[in-house]
């Protein structure tokens, strides 16, 4: 019989920017608690695990909390490394990005992103510069539909881009926050 779990949402402590959603049981929020760092219950694996105990990537817990019903708990954390299991920052980072980030991390053969890379960070910044003459102009008089997909190529781009520099998107998103 399986432990009753309590979904736990992990939260950065310094940017509020949502992480991950795992899940715990009492021993896990035990030792939570008594450690400092954030350990769940893996479903798949059916047992206790702490964050970051093959990659590295562990959470450091600054606060837990529970919500008004007492059935989650948010844990305010410093996450040392990327939380998902892709590179990523967050598990609910763009879909796009989570693709780039795990085809960056694999290089399959055959793979586009792969190539790209395999030019390094000069290479990418070309394909960006390329297609952001295209998004000027498209939009300076082409139809909507194709200033749309040349602006969906220029992010795809940035994003290939990003992952060659070894950055993610959350850079550029705290950098936007910033400046509001």
């Amino acid at each position: 019989m399986p432990p009753e779990l309590t979904p736990a949402i992990v939260q950065d402590a310094d940017t509020d920017r949502v992480l991950m959603l795992a899940w715990m049981d009492e021993e896990a929020l035990r030792l939570t608690r008594d450690t400092g760092e954030a350990h769940f219950y893996s479903r798949s694996r059916r047992r206790l695990w702490r964050k970051g105990e093959t990659s590295g990537n562990t959470l450091a817990v600054e606060e837990l909390r529970d919500d008004c019903d007492e059935d989650a708990i948010l844990l305010r954390v410093r996450p040392a490394g990327p939380t998902c299991h892709t590179g990523a920052v967050s598990c609910f980072a763009p879909w796009l990005w989570r693709r780039v980030a795990e085809r960056a991390k694999e290089r399959p053969e055959g793979s586009y992103v792969a190539s790209l890379l395999g030019g390094g960070p000069p290479a990418a910044a070309r394909k960006v510069g390329e297609e952001g003459l295209e998004v000027a102009l498209a939009g300076a008089g082409e139809s909507d539909e194709r200033l749309v997909s040349e602006i969906a190529d220029l992010w795809f781009h940035t994003y290939v881009l990003l992952a060659a520099r070894g950055l993610d998107p959350s850079a550029v998103e705290d950098e936007l926050r910033a400046r509001a």
